[in-house]
């Protein structure tokens, strides 16, 4: 887990707080970062908590886009209270990470914003973040102009189809699909179908096949297909190969 700290080096005579990102107290409690902010302006507005200064945090999505999240920033004690108010089973967890935050400012060497070599040092630190973070933006650029693409197609896939786009074997994408909610059987059923919360969103649509009997009768059946849009979704989701 990375650590979001919003603390940085004063003189050597005065330190600004040790705060803890509303992000990273919504990755320890495992919940919506939205449902955390909630949590947090109840608490300030009832004046459990003091009222958090809000900055932006910059991260990649699941797509490999750069993106800004608002966050609060909150210091020990009212970071506590929130996940009490939350899910008091973490709160061990939340102390625990505590723990590691302060112990890592602990084994830092104090910085000095007035001696020169020390502020040149920490703005040069600064600055190759910045460059690797651009190198990694730009690295990725290539897959999410591919993945714009698709998104944008016209028709859809066949499962089959699907799996070769995502570079897997078609038994492990029918699988989790199965396993994670987006198709299944009707008792007795032969056919695949999507379910709603799938067809609604527009991952997945059903689409009528012609098959050819070995008598050479013709067969109309339903078929699930994967829409431009899910194979997106699927692309950032399911991580091939599986075997």
């Amino acid at each position: 887990m990375s650590t979001m700290i919003s603390h940085l080096p004063a003189g050597p005579q005065e330190a600004s707080p040790l705060t803890m990102s509303s992000r990273e107290i919504t990755e320890l409690l495992e919940s919506r970062h939205d449902k955390v902010k909630q949590s947090i302006e109840r608490l300030a507005a009832r004046g459990v908590i003091v009222q958090p200064p809000m900055g932006d945090e910059q991260d990649m999505d699941a797509l490999g886009r750069l993106r800004t999240t608002s966050v609060y920033r909150l210091e020990k004690r009212d970071s506590i209270i929130v996940v009490a108010q939350l899910s008091p089973e973490f709160t061990a967890r939340l102390v625990d990470r505590w723990q590691e935050l302060e112990e890592q400012v602990a084994r830092a060497p104090a910085t000095d914003l007035n001696d020169p070599a020390q502020l040149r040092a920490l703005l040069l630190s600064y600055s190759e973040q910045h460059v690797a973070l651009q190198e990694k933006v730009q690295a990725l650029l290539p897959a999410q102009e591919k993945l714009d693409r698709i998104a944008q197609a016209d028709g859809s896939f066949c499962i089959t189809n699907a799996a070769k786009l995502l570079q897997m074997r078609p038994k492990d994408l029918f699988l989790w699909l199965q396993e994670n909610g987006w198709i299944y059987k009707r008792p007795g059923g032969a056919s695949f179908l999507g379910y709603h919360s799938k067809t609604a969103t527009s991952l997945l649509e059903h689409g009528i096949t012609t098959v050819l009997r070995a008598d050479v009768s013709e067969k109309v059946t339903e078929q699930v297909r994967v829409t431009a849009k899910g194979l997106t979704r699927l692309a950032a989701l399911v991580k091939p190969p599986l075997h």
